[in-house]
């Protein structure tokens, strides 16, 4: 049977690694944010209208930081969280920049910390959204008249010399970002991807079970699993080398693609066995796409270096919650009926027993 199928690994925990290393980083950006702020309050021509509200707004903002953190508030990361953090940092250093000068404030250029991990973790709308957002406080904090906004051309002039480097930080972030979603994308299709058949293999493999399972049971509905074993492999490694069983596999990997349909999942598991996921169908159905692949891989014989080469599979089938009452039986049903299948003679597809 699959090992593992039924934990957290998979897709699920790559995410959650993902996104905690995001918070982590935010985290720290939380505590430069306030070293920052302290280090100019204490520079010798620091100018801070109301200093006592202006200390005390860093101590609630870091204990508010230490309790979020390291208290154990939150124990699933999530992007909201994320984006929500940011929102928090973004007020606060409005706040600040109301008791230092508005915008004439040196502490300006805090909201570059905010927009760049907004770009790094929010993806590309949030970014842009939070860049809007930060435009318009810069609006509020100085750029009025008698209560109004006043835009005329020499402030509007102002106004884009010193808003341009947000622009241009926030565009360069997110064509940074678009890059390394491209290369995790791509590293995952690698990581996850058979370089022989071109199927998924055993890992992308069990994230789909454990997600289709998942679905099954809370839908209530049947999932059956086939598991295919390649009669041939060996003998035709003996025979005619690596090769031609590498074709051999490639073979029966067409074979089941076409005899799937395009919400069913097929994987190489390993070696000369497949596997293949059937959402929404109980074990009679499957049985007959079992057939297909059978009788497909015994028809699909090749020629290489002048030899005729044949192959036939033996086919277990089991099916939720025909033979199965959860993920762990349902895998041991199949391999229990793939090994009858191979020690009753071969070539043929055998369903697993219903349950005791």
């Amino acid at each position: 049977p699959l090992p593992d199928a039924g934990n957290s690994t998979g897709l699920f925990s790559i995410e959650q690694m993902e996104l905690r290393g995001f918070s982590r980083t935010l985290a720290e950006l939380h505590w430069l944010l306030v070293a920052l702020v302290v280090l100019y309050y204490v520079s010798p021509h620091a100018e801070v209208a109301d200093p006592p509200r202006f200390i005390g707004a860093t101590v609630v903002y870091a204990l508010g930081v230490l309790l979020h953190r390291y208290c154990g508030l939150f124990r699933r990361e999530t992007r909201w969280r994320l984006a929500a953090e940011t929102w928090l940092m973004t007020g606060f250093i409005t706040w600040l920049l109301w008791q230092t000068g508005k915008a004439d404030s040196p502490l300006l250029n805090l909201y570059l910390l905010v927009l760049v991990i907004s770009g790094l973790t929010l993806g590309k709308t949030t970014t842009l959204l939070q860049l809007a957002l930060i435009f318009v406080l810069y609006l509020l904090v100085d750029f009025r008249a008698d209560g109004r906004i006043a835009l005329d051309a020499d402030t509007l002039n102002l106004l884009l010399t010193r808003f341009a480097p947000f622009v241009l930080t926030t565009y360069l972030v997110m064509l940074l970002a678009a890059d390394m979603r491209f290369s995790k994308v791509a590293l995952k299709t690698a990581s996850e991807t058979d370089e022989l058949t071109r199927l998924p293999n055993r890992r992308a493999f069990r994230g789909v079970l454990k997600r289709e399972y998942e679905r099954a049971v809370r839908h209530g509905r049947a999932l059956t699993l086939v598991m295919i074993d390649a009669d041939g492999l060996k003998p035709t490694n003996d025979l005619h080398g690596h090769a031609a069983g590498d074709r051999l596999l490639a073979r029966i990997a067409e074979v089941m693609r076409g005899a799937l349909r395009g919400i069913d999942h097929c994987a190489r598991y390993g070696g000369d066995e497949f596997v293949a996921l059937l959402p929404d169908t109980d074990a009679r159905a499957a049985l007959d796409a079992a057939e297909r692949i059978r009788l497909g891989v015994a028809h699909s014989s090749f020629d290489y270096a002048g030899q005729r080469i044949a192959s036939t599979v033996s086919v277990g089938v089991a099916s939720y919650p025909e033979h199965a009452h959860n993920l762990e039986d349902l895998l041991a049903a199949a391999d229990a009926a793939l090994y009858a299948a191979k020690h009753g003679g071969r070539d043929r597809v055998i369903c697993a027993a219903p349950p005791v």
